[in-house]
């Protein structure tokens, strides 16, 4: 059966050491720690202001667990899905700058969709950590390329929280 048949005997994780606005409510316990590795995808995108930037459109990246085997994907939306077919999309409640320069936000993301039962059906924070790499770039983005899609690797730790039994 394996821990991702079903998160509810599962051993509770350690969480990480985090600013306090990215801590998830004490409700809640860590119960699966994934390693996420791919990339931001970026679209030039024209700003209310006139401008130009590039805006984040998705994430692309494979999760694996301490081991390194696959154990689902993250994707736009942002949607994180098991290799059993269960998903968890989420809503960015806090951010907080990365220490590493070039790194996107650690995030505290709520989980507002769920689908499938699985490791994910009763996901309800995640915490986005440790992050290297994926930062929107800051050229390259003007009148020619308007429209057009960039990506930066980056990887990242994510916590997923569930209630804590009752």
């Amino acid at each position: 059966m394996g821990l991702m048949a079903c998160v509810c005997g599962s051993p509770q994780v350690a969480p990480p050491p985090v600013p306090d606005n990215l801590k998830a409510p004490a409700s809640e316990m860590a119960s699966l720690k994934a390693f996420g590795k791919g990339k931001q995808i970026y679209v030039c995108t024209a700003k209310p202001d006139g401008g130009l930037a590039w805006v984040l459109d998705r994430p692309q990246a494979e999760l694996t667990d301490a081991s390194g085997k696959a154990i689902g994907k993250h994707y736009k939306g942002p949607v994180w899905e098991a290799t059993d077919g269960s998903k968890a999309g989420g809503q960015v409640q806090q951010r907080a700058n990365a220490p590493e320069a070039n790194a996107v936000p650690w995030l505290l993301l709520k989980a507002t969709t769920h689908e499938g039962n699985g490791v994910f059906s009763h996901v309800t924070y995640i915490q986005r950590v440790d992050t290297e790499g994926g930062a929107a770039p800051q050229s390259g983005c003007d009148q020619s390329h308007l429209g057009t899609e960039t990506s930066v690797a980056y990887q990242a730790t994510y916590y997923f929280y569930v209630p804590r039994e009752q």
